[in-house]
């Protein structure tokens, strides 16, 4: 019998799905009979903290979260943020016949089904409904198949949970200890720190090379065309057989790698241009290949990532976010995946959208399948691709901005993944001629002609080097022949210095990690996320810098946990989690090698286990135990040159020379957005040349307190030095006076005349006719006058000692201004919007620089600068903004009136406070715990 039958019986069935859109999508295509609601995402799980834990469970088990003691069981324990929720749900299913978990169909959304089986308790048939797309017809088919829970997926999402909570909140302390507070380690996100590290590290190493050749303009004599230019450029290949050095000849520090490569400095460039002026040229060969592309595969979650960062200057995490609203809003499939599949529905549609809009020419005879590039690839479900058995046409979807981009993409993709290859010719002509002092010189030109564009006519990939040519660009030739005569209108001398490796991208470390196999795709944009928000990394443009104390964290994992980021193993541990999935391996027997390692029989030490050769898993438990081998100093200590260290302090990074309270000592900080590869021997030196330190402007003749200058934290500033013996903690403490200097002031031009003036801040200037005082003060935003409650703002910071009684009176008789200040001309102009299409600028706010084009507002990272944000960055700012736009507010329901015929029997007192917990059904349970003092759990970032 059809649910649609069984329900117009009188049936109602509730449907869980995970977030409010999609709720709201779905509704609509179920008849009545059909509640739909949303679980908001995950309802329960690991404690975040010893507060959230149960009471019986004390020790270990409090801190971690999980009773390694007893089969890793983890406990569970409802979201405070989602206690409301869940007893929504818990009504709604009381009322319920049949219970459908439609969450999503991958590993994380078994999971959180299988909680909200675990937590509701349902006494009515339970089914597990999945779709890979929100349309009418797939929602009715999902109802009308449902399946059973898929445990082993489940187990594996489980595993990787209780993996992730071990490594974090027992790595992350050390990193505490050792390096600074609040830091955070992770499985996968450390790995991905390293790399980014890395390569910072083969910038730092890097040293150019400076190599030369030549370019010459050779014409054929004869009238050109477009079909048939009359020129050509070619470049200097050999001379005298030898071929001339290019940039991939050279090795990191700049030296030749090959033998038999002619290495030409400027010198040596420039006889040889000479010596060719008078030169004869002819064509020496033709060499002339059909040329083929065939179409990209449809996107897959890391490739929809790369491509929206290339083309749309998309974050990850943009991506994503723009990705879900379309999901849920029934525009595109499910947006993670590992898929490049297409089912028979969405390739016929696409055939058909090939037809109609290009012809019968540029569609295949078979539909075109792609096989799977990822190893292990867990979802089952299609690439990301237009929802439906037709598709809409960008036009036809009415979306705008951000959404309407990336559809457009997907649509674009998808179309062109089933439209013939494109066809055409390469060629390469070789030129050679004989110079006046004998050597002979041969140049070397390639072109490209596309007879047949086939799938670039709807969709051509970026690079990630902008620097490399699209696979629709042509490149013409003339048409010549062997042994044709060339002139040359003009050689030009050329020189060219070798570049470091490029920075990571977000897109070029997404597809790095895909690469080597580690992590999941899904988790991608969330790990990126993580690095940022953690400080690990920052952005200059699109690229993905190291900070120093990326360095320090990746020093100390290196040294003393060398396996826990080492990319092999990282990649193993990768599929032995997919084998648990797979239902080939048990999860407890693995995590007890991991944790505990092979046992008091193994042999071996925790360095061992840590950073040894054999079996990939070891012992983090003794790992984290045994940390007097590491050396906070050395692990965040990285010699710059000359007798400089850069150290990594608790309070950020600083450079030194010698030991301190030594003689000769030196210490500078260092600029928070300068890149490691920028700090060079040069520019430490400047730094520490600055002043810094402590300058002695003179003992004030009041008190006879000496004044001191600083440099501190948050600027320069001035304060007096308490004689010793000056109670510094308790009541009768005593705080020294401290004032920052003016904008208009610099440590090196202060005097104690400055200084005293400043510390004297507050001043009174009067009381108006009430008797109330009025001082003038310098704050956080700038300079104010302020009368109990009542402050007004001044023009600038000297009118804090100039201004009079009359002066403050006039401004407080004006009425106090509501609205914004008069608007501050922009810092810089960028352009126009790729999605509003509006003028974008940089401007001056309250809490620092901001992009904006009139509509979204963007503060500027850590790690941009108004004089050198590219336009890129600025419209990658507004379209991670506008994907974060927040949900609209509705006005709370005022709780219904319960009645007395439900009116409950008094319930037996019980602890009611206490957070809901549960064991999972395939750890055993653990032991009762004795009542201890419990101790502090403090959280610990995990990776996705």
């Amino acid at each position: 019998m059809s649910p649609t039958s069984e329900t117009a019986k009188g049936g109602r069935r509730l449907v869980i799905v995970e977030s409010p859109a999609k709720a709201k999508t779905i509704k609509g295509y179920l008849g009545p009979g059909y509640i739909v609601e949303a679980s908001v995402g995950h309802i329960r799980d690991l404690p975040n903290g010893a507060a959230e834990v149960p009471e019986q469970y004390t020790g270990e088990v409090r801190r971690l979260g999980v009773d390694v003691e007893h089969d890793f069981a983890p406990i569970y324990v409802v979201n405070a943020d989602k206690k409301a929720q869940v007893r929504k749900l818990k009504d709604l299913l009381k009322e319920s016949d049949e219970l459908f978990l439609a969450t999503d169909e991958d590993r994380e959304g078994e999971a959180i089904a299988w909680h909200l089986q675990e937590v509701l308790k349902p006494k009515v048939p339970v089914k597990r409904m999945v779709f890979h797309e929100i349309t009418k017809a797939a929602i009715q088919a999902a109802v009308a198949n449902p399946r059973e829970l898929n445990q082993r997926l489940v187990d594996a999402q489980e595993t990787r949970r209780i993996l992730d909570r071990l490594y974090g909140y027992e790595v992350s302390p050390v990193l505490w200890k050792k390096v600074m507070p609040r830091l955070s380690a992770g499985r996968v996100q450390s790995v991905a720190t390293r790399l980014v590290v890395e390569r910072e590290r083969e910038r730092i190493a890097f040293r150019s090379a400076e190599y030369w050749d030549l370019t010459g303009t050779f014409a054929t004599g004869r009238a050109g065309d477009a079909s048939d230019p009359s020129s050509l450029v070619a470049r200097l290949q050999s001379v005298d057989g030898r071929r001339v050095a290019q940039g991939r000849d050279f090795d990191s520090l700049g030296q030749i790698k090959g033998a038999n490569v002619l290495h030409l400095d400027e010198a040596n460039a420039r006889a040889l241009a000479a010596a060719l002026e008078n030169t004869r040229f002819a064509v020496r060969s033709v060499e002339s290949k059909p040329y083929r592309r065939s179409p990209y595969a449809p996107f897959r979650t890391t490739t929809l990532q790369q491509e929206a960062s290339r083309k749309l200057g998309f974050g990850a995490k943009a991506t994503m976010q723009v990705a879900q609203k379309l999901y849920e809003n029934g525009f595109i499939t499910y947006m993670r995946t590992d898929s490049t599949t297409l089912s028979d529905t969405a390739v016929a549609a696409a055939r058909a959208q090939v037809t109609q809009l290009y012809g019968g020419d540029y569609l295949p005879a078979q539909p075109r399948t792609y096989a799977g590039k990822v190893k292990n690839a867990q979802e089952a479900h299609e690439a990301i691709r237009p929802s439906g058995d037709r598709f809409r046409t960008p036009a036809e979807t009415g979306l705008t901005g951000d959404q309407f981009k990336l559809y457009e993409l997907i649509w674009k993709r998808t179309v062109a993944s089933q439209m013939k290859d494109a066809t055409g010719n390469s060629v390469t002509v070789k030129i050679g001629g004989t110079a006046s002092d004998g050597r002979d010189a041969e140049f070397s030109a390639s072109g490209k002609t596309i007879t047949f564009h086939g799938f670039l006519k709807a969709y051509v990939e970026g690079a990630d080097d902008p620097n490399a040519e699209l696979d629709d660009r042509e490149r013409r030739l003339p048409q010549v022949n062997q042994g044709d005569p060339l002139s040359a209108e003009e050689i030009t001398v050329d020189g060219h210095a070798t570049k470091p490796p490029a920075r990571y991208t977000e897109a070029s470390l997404v597809k790095e990690l895909e690469e080597r196999e580690i992590g999941r795709p899904s988790t991608y944009a969330s790990i990126i996320g993580t690095i940022l928000d953690r400080g690990y990394v920052f952005k200059k443009g699109t690229a993905l810098v190291p900070s120093f104390l990326s360095f320090a964290v990746v020093n100390l994992l290196e040294k003393h946990f060398g396996r826990l980021v080492d990319y092999d193993f990282t990649a193993k541990m990768e599929d032995d989690l997919d084998r648990i999935a797979r239902g080939e391996a048990q999860a407890v027997p693995w995590l007890k090698r991991f944790y505990f390692g092979e046992g008091p029989g193994s042999g071996g030490t925790a360095a061992e286990a840590g950073n040894g050769d054999g079996d990939h898993l070891g012992g983090l438990k003794e790992l984290v135990t045994d940390l007097g081998a590491i050396d906070a100093r050395e692990v965040s200590s990285f010699p710059v040159g000359s007798g400089i260290v850069l150290r990594v302090g608790r309070y950020g990074p600083y450079i030194e020379r010698g030991e301190k309270d030594a003689e000769g000592h030196q210490r500078a900080d260092i600029p928070e957005d300068l890149a490691p590869d920028e700090l060079s021997v040069e520019l430490a030196e400047e730094l520490l040349a600055k002043p810094s330190g402590d300058f002695e402007l003179g003992a004030d003749p009041a008190t006879g307190h000496q004044i001191v200058a600083k440099d501190g934290r948050y600027g320069p500033y001035v304060t007096e030095i308490l004689p010793e013996g000056t109670p510094k903690t308790g009541k009768n403490a005593v705080k020294p006076r401290t004032a920052s200097l003016f904008k208009s002031m610099t440590l090196d031009t202060v005097t104690l005349d400055d200084a005293l003036k400043l510390m004297s801040l507050p001043r009174v200037v009067g009381a108006d006719a009430e008797g109330q005082e009025i001082t003038a003060q310098n704050g956080r935003y700038g300079p104010y006058l302020k009368k109990g409650t009542d402050s007004r703002s001044l023009q600038s910071e000297e009118q804090l000692f100039t201004i009079t009684l009359e002066e403050a009176l006039q401004i407080y008789a004006q009425p106090k201004q509501r609205g914004r200040a008069a608007a501050k001309p922009p810092l810089k102009e960028l352009g126009e919007d790729p999605v509003s299409g509006k003028p974008v600028v940089v401007k001056d706010g309250r809490f620092g620089p901001y992009v904006t084009d009139g509509e979204t507002n963007a503060t500027l990272r850590s790690g941009d600068s108004v004089e050198e944000i590219t336009p890129e960055r600025g419209f990658e700012l507004l379209a991670e903004k506008r994907a974060k736009a927040p949900a609209k507010k509705t006005a709370k329901k005022a709780p219904a009136k319960k009645t007395a015929t439900k009116k409950a029997a008094p319930a037996k007192k019980t602890a009611a406070k206490k957070t809901t917990a549960s064991k999972t059904a395939v750890a055993k349970k653990a032991a009762p715990a004795k009542k201890a003092a419990a101790k502090k759990a403090t959280s610990a970032g995990e990776s996705a």
